[in-house]
């Protein structure tokens, strides 16, 4: 025979079953997983029924129940991968696209830095592509002036960048689980 606590458990456990079912369908959007964690609740408030103690504060320890419950569920569909052993490639994240315009802005200053004679050659050849032979005849140079030019260029943008570039690498990001 049920104890009159119990009776009133039930009955009360039926009028806000709808404002639970609510919640959960809210939570989870699933008709079906909602009714699930609505029934586990329920039967969890049964059995835990002579945990509460006053029988006006049903609603909110239901709630409290159903709460769990869900969470409960959410930890069963957590994968069973560590975050830590998952290398996370990014192709076009905030911090890959930062890094990229620090590059170039750092390049762009250390071609600021070079002699206009430098510049020419090594925008000439390295960005638009022309042949040493091509380069010569736009600038009415000699071939072996746009070959020293292009080398002292070079070797002016390796020394200039050599700081930036030991910074950069090594760099290596990783996202981490906090639970």
């Amino acid at each position: 025979m049920l104890s009159l606590n119990a009776v009133i458990i039930r009955k009360k456990l039926g009028s806000i079953r709808p404002n639970l079912y609510r919640m959960a369908y809210a939570w989870c959007g699933s008709r079906e997983l909602a009714d699930d964690l609505v029934q586990e609740t329920i039967v969890k408030s049964l059995e835990k029924s002579h945990q509460l103690k006053n029988i006006d504060k049903i609603a909110p320890w239901c709630y409290r129940i159903l709460h769990n419950c869900w969470l409960s569920h959410l930890r069963s569909l957590k994968p069973d991968v560590d975050i830590d052993d998952v290398v996370l490639i990014c192709e076009d994240c905030p911090e890959k696209s930062y890094r990229n315009m620090v590059a170039s802005e750092a390049i762009q200053a250390a071609i600021s830095k070079l002699p206009v004679g430098q510049r020419k050659v090594l925008m000439l050849i390295d960005l638009e592509g022309f042949s040493y032979r091509e380069v010569a005849d736009i600038l009415s140079i000699p071939v072996g002036t746009v070959m020293s030019r292009i080398s002292r260029a070079r070797s002016a943008l390796e020394k200039s960048l050599a700081s930036f570039r030991d910074r950069e690498s090594g760099t290596v990001t990783k996202l981490r689980s906090i639970t």
